[in-house]
């Protein structure tokens, strides 16, 4: 018998979405007999104890009867079960400071971590994420934020609406004024904010002719890795090369930031990899970009002017062009930034849904079956132990 469980979110703000909908754990229960799931009570969750009882499930606070235990976001130090299996997105992968005491008492507990983030397709491509939601509700916010700078239309909040469908039905008859977009990345979280172009009534362009002409209908291009990065010495493009040498590639965003209103950021950012632009560019006179959506959402990252993150409440900041320092939004001498860490909970019954069934289809029968290479690549921890693939980490877990 494998014994789930799902785990409340402890970090603070609390986060609200879900491994597994009332619905999932229904599904995996009376397909799979020697599946059982326990539900720890939540207060926080888009979807209620209650809708977890009544699809059979079992609410209790003990979870030291679980073999495998599955969260959303990072698991506060004081709430770790020695000698268990977690699931969750440790965000350790990058030797981030702040998560580094957890890693520490993951260690001293002999914690075994498989991170959701780490999951991938053979050729690199992650399994299970947001992205696709984060991308929805970031494009969503880009698009309001220039609104409400320019007085030039006006949509509401993501999480007024009940669902995904309902948000569709608020762009009825908005009709956006003719602003250029560009949209970068590849991802997920790319082709989210592509969706909401499409249902926004924004339309496609060539990237020449983007950067070549006005237009009197609003416009997006989609810039890609071919399209943004090109290495110094050979003059070329390869996927494959600029994953594992990135510091050898220079970025060709430049030419966009006087052809563009709107950026929306999809793009994936580690330090090795040049910024879209610098700080400096923001005093160009022909630096045209007013509101950036920035949803992969890295402080100083591919966006030099993400100073970190706001919040669901609060999504958007000014950026100063001259000193670089924040500001209130939508004034005339700054630039706005829309930047949220967990943008995917503004819709999380959908973005739960989504996420589960990523995990049902791809990962939990492999943890049924004892495992699979999958899996172990995305094994951080094994009993406390920093796997072979992680030890590059080495020197971040030494404590």
């Amino acid at each position: 018998m494998l014994v789930l469980g799902l785990i409340r979110e402890g970090k603070i703000p609390a986060d609200n979405r879900v491994a597994l909908t009332p619905a999932q754990c229904k599904f995996l229960t009376s397909h799979f007999p020697d599946i059982q799931i326990k539900v720890q009570a939540s207060p926080n969750r888009c979807f209620s104890n209650k809708e977890y009882q009544q699809a059979g499930m079992e609410i209790t606070e003990d979870m030291s009867g679980c073999d495998v235990l599955l969260g959303i976001k990072e698991v506060p130090v004081s709430q770790l079960i020695p000698n268990k299996t977690y699931l969750f997105f440790s965000h350790t992968k990058k030797k981030q400071a702040y998560n580094q005491g957890l890693m520490h008492a993951m260690m001293d507990k002999g914690i075994t971590l498989i991170d959701y983030e780490c999951l991938e397709h053979k050729d690199g491509q992650r399994i299970i994420g947001f992205g696709f939601f984060a991308g929805i509700v970031g494009a969503h916010n880009g698009i309001m934020t220039y609104g409400n700078r320019t007085g030039a239309y006006q949509i509401g909040r993501v999480g007024d609406v009940k669902d995904y469908r309902e948000l569709i039905h608020t762009y009825f008859g908005l009709k956006l004024p003719p602003i250029k977009i560009a949209v970068t990345g590849s991802g997920r979280v790319a082709h989210g904010i592509v969706e909401i172009m499409n249902l926004m009534d924004v339309q496609e362009v060539e990237t020449e002719e983007y950067l070549e002409r006005e237009f009197d209908y609003p416009v997006y291009t989609h810039l890609k890795g071919n399209d943004l990065y090109r290495h110094k010495t050979k003059g070329t493009y390869s996927r494959t090369e600029f994953h594992e040498n990135p510091d050898q590639f220079e970025c060709l965003f430049a030419p966009f930031l006087s052809q563009t209103d709107v950026l929306m950021n999809g793009i994936y950012w580690e330090p090795r990899i040049p910024r879209l632009f610098e700080m400096e560019d923001l005093k160009r006179p022909d630096f045209r970009i007013q509101a950036i959506a920035d949803i992969t959402d890295d402080k100083n990252g591919s966006i030099p002017c993400n100073l970190g993150d706001a919040t669901i409440a609060d999504p958007i900041y000014g950026i100063d062009k001259i000193t670089g320092a924040k500001t209130a939004p939508y004034k005339k001498e700054s630039i706005d930034l829309m930047a949220v860490g967990n943008l995917p909970n503004e819709l999380p019954r959908d973005a739960s849904r989504f996420f589960g069934e990523q995990l049902i289809k791809h990962v939990l029968n492999d943890i049924r079956n004892g495992g699979s290479p999958t899996i172990s690549h995305a094994t951080i921890l094994e009993k406390g132990q920093l796997t072979d693939n992680f030890n590059y980490l080495s020197d971040y877990a030494a404590h």
